[in-house]
């Protein structure tokens, strides 16, 4: 079975894995908002309302660095041509 891992008793895929590792970072980032929602609640309902608008402010961050992330993906695979075609065909 490639592509299976066993995970508690059953058998998932790494689709499945990867869905099940987001719902449990999510549920340990709302536990913890709890926690501190409990010790310190102006400090949990300030950190609720400022976090989207730093999302906000960092998303154009993040689409720069996709683009750059590109560009030198593109200048890799520029550079790297003469090498790959002179190595010959894969053995399979």
């Amino acid at each position: 079975m490639v592509g299976w891992l066993v995970v508690g008793g059953w058998w998932v895929t790494g689709t499945q894995l990867s869905a099940l590792i987001h719902v449990l970072r999510l549920m340990l980032k709302f536990l913890l908002w709890c926690i501190l929602f409990v010790l310190c609640w102006p400090l949990a309902l300030l950190a609720l309302f400022v976090y989207p608008i730093v999302w906000l402010l960092v998303l154009p961050l993040r689409i720069v660095g996709i683009a750059v992330d590109g560009v030198l993906g593109l200048l890799r695979g520029i550079f790297m041509l003469p090498a790959r075609v002179l190595s010959g065909p894969r053995a399979l």
